[in-house]
């Protein structure tokens, strides 16, 4: 049964309604986070840190679908709201078709210069050749990665965010056991570990195209499309925001990687390359549980309803907080046990891990905020807010501080580089939240 987005939503009804997207969200993070297990546990440290160094790539260019799946989903909501139900189904065909077609091109592209790129930014030897062979073959399937991304984002607005997550969940399935197929029982390293992500990401593709070309239960199905030059410039500007968190955080984590290989050195590499993999699970959080919320409030924005606005925002600020709470009091308790998943032997790089975690844990208590409030000018449909807050997080406060910091305090610099940068992007979103609310009435109910 498809979610009613016109009813009233409890604490419980909200939980219900954003948990397959959360979980679809983590399931994402674990495909990442299974290649660098077996990677680490059966190719070694230099191998893993080959796999960080060059994954920022192809996440970089999927992101496109990220992009239209959130502003495009926005956009099939609202039109949803006002009424025009066809018209829904025309903008989701087209976006869908137009993802396919901008991300084989951006494979293209990817591949001609992934070599270059990795002689840029310095990496050599052994490392080197490990990041061009796993990435190029994750951009072989990045048609397949960035449906995935943009399917994630429609399955909740078509109101199924359950069939969503199972999607999800059986490709991640599918990963973990390739994974341990290609990697575990045939030594393929990191050739082994790529072609299962690719795998898992085809599942995850081929399976909602097939549901949405059927006649189904949901809200949307594929029709005949019109193209829509003006749909897809809003979707794109409108997902602006999420395109240049996601974009950046591809750029962050290259800056990160630069920085640690001219103070850490391959150490540093793969240190942060185990803190990235439960960052990125903790932050899928957040955002799986933006995505299944954006629609409902788009929905109640198009329908004019403000009281729902209004206790969807306040409800959601309540959800976020306890969230991070626990993300963080988690991360301090069981750094060492989790690093130790992917290195067991080498005792040096188990202390600076854990150490680095700690430090770098404490942005978990504002990160969810900055996430929320950026999702929550998307669903508004004021792409520039959403984008500009994404920019200064990410390309002003968190790449500036990686670079900065480390002047300052060291090696430790880098570490509370993400905390100082959450700080600011807080101190921004908040301001923009309480300046905009009268234009929207998600605080008090009431439009001014």
């Amino acid at each position: 049964m498809a979610t009613d987005m016109a009813q009233h939503f409890t604490f419980r009804r909200l939980f219900r309604a954003t948990l397959p997207s959360i979980g679809m969200m983590l399931f994402k993070s674990l495909y990442v986070m299974t290649d660098g297990l077996f990677v680490s546990n059966w190719a070694g440290s230099t191998a893993l840190a080959a796999v960080n160094f060059v994954w920022p790539v192809p996440m970089f260019l999927a992101t496109v679908g990220f992009m239209l799946g959130t502003g495009g989903s926005a956009i099939v909501a609202r039109t949803r709201g006002e009424g025009d139900d066809l018209l829904a189904q025309e903008r989701f065909t087209f976006l869908v078709i137009a993802n396919i077609v901008l991300t084989i091109a951006l494979a293209i592209i990817g591949l001609v210069v992934l070599r270059p790129l990795m002689v840029a930014f310095h990496a050599e030897g052994e490392m080197l050749e490990l990041a061009v062979t796993y990435g190029a073959i994750l951009l072989v399937g990045l048609p397949f990665d960035s449906c995935q991304l943009l399917f994630q984002n429609f399955f909740a607005t078509a109101g199924k965010p359950g069939m969503g997550f199972a999607n999800t969940a059986a490709a991640g399935i599918t990963n973990i056991v390739l994974d341990a197929v290609f990697v575990g029982a045939m030594d393929m390293g990191v050739t082994g570990a790529a072609i299962a992500t690719i795998a898992g990401e085809a599942l995850a593709t081929i399976i909602p195209l097939v549901y949405f070309s059927r006649r189904n239960t949901s809200s949307l199905r594929f029709v005949k499309p019109k193209i829509d030059l003006p749909v897809l410039a809003e979707a794109c500007f409108n997902g602006s925001s999420e395109f240049v968190s996601n974009v950046s955080s591809s750029l962050v984590s290259m800056a990160f990687n630069v920085q640690l290989l001219a103070w850490l050195g391959d150490a540093g590499v793969a240190a942060y390359s185990i803190i990235l993999y439960f960052g990125f699970a903790f932050n899928s959080i957040f955002i799986g549980y933006s995505i299944g919320c954006a629609p409902l409030m788009g929905f109640n924005f198009g329908a004019g309803n403000t009281r729902e606005m209004r206790s969807l925002f306040r409800r959601s600020l309540v959800v976020i907080g306890v969230t991070g709470l626990i993300m963080f009091a988690a991360t301090q308790l069981l750094a060492e046990p989790l690093s130790m998943l992917f290195v067991r032997d080498e005792r040096e790089l188990i202390d600076l891990t854990v150490h680095a975690f700690t430090l770098y844990s404490t942005a978990f208590l504002v990160m969810g905020f900055n996430i929320y409030g950026s999702s929550l000018f998307t669903s508004l449909s004021n792409g520039i807010v959403s984008a500009f807050i994404s920019f200064m997080r990410t390309i002003v406060f968190e790449i500036g501080c990686v670079y900065l910091l480390p002047l300052i305090f060291g090696a430790d610099g880098i570490w509370y580089a993400m905390l100082v940068a959450e700080l600011a992007s807080f101190v921004l979103t908040a301001g923009f939240a309480l300046r905009l609310e009268p234009r929207y009435g998600y605080w008090t109910g009431e439009r001014r």
